[in-house]
């Protein structure tokens, strides 16, 4: 049977002892020269077991490698996706921007246009007193359904301007949730890395 320091030593070399790749090959060496001096044959199965698992741990240590590098790569394409989602979104506030400005410009002209109602009014009511005045009728008439035209306009430009006000609300709250998203994601980024480096450091205690 083993002794009691035997079994801590194969423990120790099959769980690992945390001094890195270099330990791990240092052992492996020693293993295989001690393999190749063994007098006994019990002895000489001690060294070969612990020369597979030795390779073992270097197998598994490259794995875990490969995966992090794998990734980190696809965190890369994550974040260049994310980046070229936020150039997109800067052109489309920009052209919101671009069509409140011409909404306002249209209600500037609303604005005139209902001070000409007004002044429509006025005039009617001077027209009514006058009858006899076919003509001017008519030209009122005339008025009149072009105010009701221009009021219809009006009525669109509002409600153009009111859709254009949600969707840039609904813009501006996506991009804020993605901000945060970012910001959320570099956190926990650093936290993995903290954590990683408190467990290494532990392990080589």
């Amino acid at each position: 049977g083993f002794s009691s320091d035997e079994v801590i030593r194969k423990r120790l070399l099959i769980d690992g002892d945390g001094a890195g790749d270099d330990r791990r090959i240092n052992l492996l060496v020693k293993s295989f020269i001690k393999w190749c001096n063994s007098g006994s044959q019990e002895e000489g199965y001690l060294q070969y077991q612990r020369m597979l698992s030795t390779l073992s741990q270097c197998e598994f240590s490259m794995g875990k490698t490969l995966l992090v590098y794998d990734m980190n790569l696809r965190e890369m394409e994550n974040y260049e996706k994310i980046y070229k989602d936020i150039g997109k979104h800067k052109n489309i506030i920009a052209a919101a921007h671009e069509k409140i400005s011409e909404c306002k410009k249209q209600i500037l002209q609303a604005k005139r246009i209902r001070k000409n109602r007004q002044e429509y009014d006025a005039l009617a009511k001077v027209i009514q007193h006058h009858p006899d005045r076919h003509e001017t009728l008519k030209q009122l008439e005339a008025l009149g359904k072009e105010l009701q035209n221009l009021s219809h306009i009006k009525e669109n430009v509002e409600d153009k301007l009111e859709l254009r006000r949600k969707q840039f609300h609904v813009l501006l709250s996506t991009i804020h949730e993605l901000q945060q998203t970012l910001e959320n994601d570099e956190k926990l980024s650093e936290a993995e890395e903290s954590q990683e480096t408190q467990m290494e450091a532990e392990a080589k205690q």
